[in-house]
């Protein structure tokens, strides 16, 4: 086949490339960055994905079996992309978010209601607000994705991916998706404190015990490559998540073997927790979720194990700390102060 990428230079997408590229495929992609990128053996079309429209001849002499869109914010954008392609393309591969769900929306706050229950499934409730984080954290996410505009939703991307039945779609949502040159560095704070030689490192007993869903880098990447490659996938929704989904004292524990840390890891209650560590959201609500649809329907197995995944995460993440760092997040002196308090390690919280 011939494939386009739009946005095919962040974290995930480079990923994708090569994996199409290895299954024989010709790869495009569609992006706006004018530096050198690690790419290659593709065709590169540079241009703004904001002005889509204006790229359709070229797009049509391309002539690409199926387009996979990395980077969808909104629905208008997601609406664009459809009319772009219609005729163009036989199908639309659109990376969504786990965050559509009704119980990111308990988590956030932006929802009311119960706890929704667990696993979530391809057809758990979706959020009824089409707002799905608080102002502050959009402009966090938007600092470092630049494609997310003030509209951000995915619920709309969905809905217009697969409304169109003359272009079929096909849409994969993604969990917190970890590896080396993760944007976010999300493992950062605990190789940090394990590199600076901290005995024991705390937790809130509500963040110890908090399940989500998470991805390796490479496996996220295998799963758009079969969606993409399979057309069994037309019209449907998957899921993509490790299983089982491990406690965030559990992703801890497997880091600090990992690093060859020895100290302890301390759970607190929320009241006697050092300020910088309590996070904000409803840890009630857990993020569980089911990834069986992609693995029964698509074949999907994780190529690259656990171990190794977070072998390499903790090994890139050592060697690249993040450009931006905030000393309020390392309080050593409130921590000191909360463990001479006569904290103790809880080893049966998990």
């Amino acid at each position: 086949m011939k494939v386009l990428v739009i946005g095919a230079t962040g974290f995930i997408g480079p990923h994708l490339v090569r994996e199409l590229q290895r299954l024989g495929h010709a790869v495009a992609v569609f992006h706006r960055d004018t530096s050198t990128t690690s790419l290659s053996g593709v065709e590169c079309i540079l241009g703004d994905r904001k002005q889509l429209h204006q790229y359709r001849e070229t797009f049509c002499r391309l002539a690409p079996d199926v387009v996979v869109d990395m980077i969808l914010s909104s629905g208008p954008q997601a609406e664009t992309l459809m009319q772009v392609f219609l005729g163009v393309a036989r199908r639309v591969v659109a990376i969504s978010s786990m965050d559509v769900y009704r119980a990111f929306g308990i988590f956030h706050g932006t929802e009311p209601g119960p706890l929704q229950p667990l696993p979530l499934t391809e057809e758990s409730a979706v959020r009824q607000n089409l707002h799905p984080y608080p102002a502050e954290v959009l402009k966090r996410v938007q600092s470092v994705f630049g494609w997310v505009d003030d509209n951000y939703d995915k619920i709309p991307v969905e809905r217009a991916v697969l409304g169109d039945a003359e272009l079929p779609g096909t849409v994969l949502r993604l969990p917190m998706v970890y590896g080396p040159r993760d944007p976010l560095h999300r493992f950062f704070p605990l190789p940090k404190r394990m590199r600076d030689g901290r005995k024991k490192i705390l937790f809130s007993e509500e963040v110890a015990v908090w399940r989500s869903p998470r991805g390796y880098v490479e496996n996220v990447a295998l799963t758009i490559t079969l969606a993409a490659c399979s057309d069994d996938a037309a019209g449907r929704i998957y899921n993509v998540a490790e299983e089982p989904a491990f406690s965030e004292l559990e992703w801890a524990r497997k880091i600090a073997e990992e690093v060859g840390w020895r100290g302890d890891f301390v759970v607190l209650p929320r009241e006697r927790t050092p300020k910088h560590l309590l996070l904000p959201g409803n840890f009630k609500q857990h993020g569980t979720a089911s990834s069986a649809k992609i693995r029964e329907e698509l074949g999907f197995h994780e190529p690259m194990p656990l171990a190794d995944a977070i072998r390499r995460t903790v090994a890139w993440q050592l060697a690249n700390s993040p450009a931006q760092i905030s000393a309020q997040q390392f309080d050593y002196a409130a921590e000191d102060a909360a463990i001479g308090e006569g904290a103790s390690a809880h080893p049966a919280i998990e």
